[in-house]
Formats: C-alpha cells, sequence, structure tokens
C-alpha cells in the first residue's frame, strides 16, 4: 500500500537517500567531483580516517560525468605489477561493496573473456596470463572449444575473418551498476556527516604562499585547508587555475546499446584485433564500446564512424545481432596520461592533491581509487598502492607503461 500511496503523490513522502545541504563558510577538506572516485574519496575519508568535516562540490548533478557513462566492466588482469595491485584492490572491495554500503550496487562476476585471434594473440594471451597468476590474480587460458562452450552464439569458424584461438578468462571480473555505485557512496558519506554539495561549480582555487585556502564557487568562496580535485576529463582545467599543468590529454570515449533481448550472453567478451567489448545488462541490452576518439575535446558526444567501427566489429564476432536496432548512443570524457596509467598524488602546491589520468579504466577502479586517495589526503602521503602513481614520475622517467602492456585500456 506504501508503494502505491507514493506513486500517486510523485515520492514526495519518500525519505531522501542523502541531505543537499547549503555549503558552509569552512571545511577541513574539500573534494571536487561527485562521480564515484570523489564520493568514494569522501566516504573512506569519514570511515577510515575519522574525516567528517568533508564537502564534496559538484557542477552538475551527482555521478552525471564519468560514471554514468560508462560500460560498467570491472576487471582487474592488468600486467604491470602496479596495475595488478590497485585494480585487485579495488576489484576485492568491489566483491563486498554492497555489504559494506548496504546498498545493491547489482555487481556481478559473470567473467570477463579477452579473445585471441592470432598466434601472436595466444601468444601474448598466455605471457599475460602467467604474469598476472604470479600477482596472485585469478587468470586462465581457454581453448576455442571451451569459448565457444561459454558463448554459443560467438563465431567461432575458422574460416572467419577474425578466427577465435582462444582466451583468457578472469571468472572474478564482471560488471556492476554504474549508478548505484555513486549512489551507494553518496548515502554512505552523507550517513557519516559529508556534504554532498550539486550545483555548485567551482571556478577558482585560492592559494596562500605555498598551499591552498580555499574554492572559489559558484555559490561564494568556501574555505578549507585540503582540496582534492577528482574531475576526470576536466582536471586539468582545475589545475591551471594554480599554474600547474598536469600531463593529460581530454579524449571523447563512445558507446551505445541495443534495444533489449532476452539474455543471450552472460560473460563480457572483449576483443583487441577487432576492437570491440560487449556485456548485456540486466535489462537485456548489449552494451558496446570501444577505443576513444582521436581527437582531443571536452564534449560528451561523438562521431558516427565509430559507432560505425563498433558495430561492425561486433558483427564479426556475433553476426546474429545484426538485425537488432541501437536504442542509444552517448560520449564521455577520458582522460590520459602518457603512460596510460592514472595521477593519484599530491600536488606540489600544500593541501593539493589530485586523482585523475584513468583513461577508460576509471570506473573499475572506482573504490579502490577512493580507498588510496582518501589515506592520501588524511595522511598527507601516499599509500604503498598509489606510491608509484605520483606526479614526479613523468620528470624521473619511472613512468607505469599500461599502454604497451594493455593494448586496450579497458
Amino acid at each position: 500500500m506504501s508503494l502505491v500511496r507514493n506513486a500517486f503523490n510523485y515520492h514526495q513522502n519518500w525519505q531522501q537517500a542523502w541531505r543537499s545541504p547549503e555549503p558552509k563558510r569552512e571545511y577541513d577538506v574539500i573534494i571536487v567531483g561527485a562521480g564515484g572516485h570523489g564520493l568514494a574519496t569522501a566516504y573512506y575519508l569519514a570511515k577510515e580516517h575519522g574525516v567528517t568535516n568533508v564537502a564534496v562540490l559538484e557542477k552538475g548533478w551527482l555521478g552525471g560525468g564519468n560514471t554514468g557513462r560508462n560500460t560498467t566492466i570491472i576487471r582487474s588482469n592488468y600486467l604491470r605489477d602496479e596495475s595488478a595491485a590497485i585494480y585487485d584492490h579495488a576489484l576485492k572491495l568491489y566483491e563486498g561493496l554492497s555489504q559494506e554500503l548496504n546498498y545493491n550496487i547489482m555487481f556481478s562476476q559473470r567473467g570477463v573473456l579477452n579473445l585471441a585471434h592470432n598466434l601472436h594473440d595466444l601468444r601474448e594471451l598466455s605471457r599475460r596470463v602467467n604474469a598476472i597468476r604470479l600477482n596472485g590474480i585469478d587468470s586462465e587460458i581457454l581453448t576455442t572449444e571451451q569459448v565457444k562452450a561459454m558463448v554459443p552464439i560467438m563465431n567461432t569458424s575458422p574460416h572467419s575473418r577474425y578466427p577465435v584461438l582462444g582466451a583468457s578468462l578472469q571468472r572474478r571480473g564482471g560488471t556492476a551498476r554504474h549508478d548505484a555505485v555513486a549512489w551507494g557512496f553518496a548515502r554512505g558519506a552523507d550517513a557519516r556527516g559529508v556534504d554532498i554539495i550539486q550545483n555548485c561549480e567551482v571556478t577558482g582555487i585560492k592559494r596562500n604562499g605555498a598551499g591552498v585556502e580555499g574554492v572559489q564557487t559558484s555559490r561564494g568562496f568556501i574555505e578549507a585547508k585540503k582540496i582534492g580535485v577528482v574531475a576526470a576529463g576536466h582536471s586539468s582545467v582545475l589545475a591551471d587555475m594554480v599554474g600547474l599543468r598536469l600531463p593529460i590529454e581530454s579524449h571523447p570515449l563512445q558507446a551505445l546499446v541495443s534495444e533489449p533481448i532476452k539474455p543471450v550472453l552472460d560473460v563480457v567478451v572483449m576483443s583487441t584485433a577487432v576492437h570491440v567489448y560487449v556485456s548485456q545488462s540486466d535489462k537485456g541490452e548489449l552494451v558496446i564500446g570501444a577505443g576513444i576518439d582521436s581527437y582531443n575535446s571536452y564534449a560528451q558526444r561523438g562521431s558516427f564512424q565509430v559507432v560505425q567501427h563498433q558495430i561492425s566489429a561486433l558483427l564479426e564476432l556475433f553476426p546474429i545481432f545484426s538485425r537488432l536496432r541501437m536504442l542509444r548512443q552517448w560520449g564521455g570524457i577520458v582522460d590520459v596520461c602518457p603512460d596510460a596509467s592514472p595521477i593519484i598524488s599530491k600536488a606540489p602546491i600544500k593541501g593539493l592533491y589530485f586523482n585523475c589520468g584513468w583513461g577508460t579504466g576509471g570506473f573499475k577502479a572506482t573504490p579502490g581509487s577512493g580507498w588510496v586517495f582518501a589515506y592520501t589526503i588524511a595522511q598527507d602521503r601516499p599509500h604503498r598502492l598509489n606510491e608509484p602513481y605520483n606526479l614526479e614520475r613523468f620528470s624521473t622517467a619511472y613512468l607505469i607503461d599500461e599502454h604497451g602492456a594493455a593494448a586496450v585500456a579497458h
């Protein structure tokens, strides 16, 4: 009866999941960006470090940036030791996150397949699987027959343009509901006293000598001893406000979904050779993506040829999908570092911290990223998991070249 009653009054009497407070004059910590990483940072600041006088500022609506514009894939089968460590830490947090937040993030460990289409692919996947397993992360090699048994609708004919010679599989990988991850962290942070302030754009960062003093926003000046910038593609814009130039580029990343169909795909399928990845959502839609657009842009839109390429690549693997109609298409903004690895670091300005440069790997890292960034802000020093991801690596040449290791970074 309560559900029916609230349906007719537009849920006016439903309890809010989080507050909409007015900004206070001063906070101990300000987090710029209310996406998954920013909200996770605020949550872990409060939970793990007892820092509750925190504001998360968002120029739009909560989760309206890349968190709501990705393809929801979660995995930790990265080659580099540094990448494997932080992504598997995130995956372990994901495995208990619904219970931790008391909020269903719809985490589904359906497995992630990476296909091999030639002998080089197969040898590279074997090398990768061995390295991944040395880091204690689950990974295995499947034969063509095992791939076909797992995904019966895939075209595995040896006469196809891209024959499937095998695949690697991470069974612990899968997907989660991206909005639910943001909402869960928002509710958890709010319950611990964090102020989440939407429609509050940061227009300037005020410095006081060698340190920061606060931020100028569309809702006035707010003082803070520490400022953590977690604004994805716009992090370089915020860094420019204090005279810093970050080594990142921003690109559009496009994805699309099909009309909903009956369940036919219960694993995430990825292919570097044809360059497409696909999974099926709980609503039945096929979620399809590929690589970033080559041009730099802050626009949340893409180009027709990228969508065309994604669909043609999909049909190489799944001719059965040829009659499906596209339901909607969108673009997000990804920030890419020269070594395709993130920046989770103190800045050369006291009290200023940056978490950015995740490229196409940001969603899968969300809880792990927030956990180590909260540690870095609270302790004013990096955790061992994010110590390699400092800004100094670009001047010392200690890069984490996940570009060369991963080929496709999703």
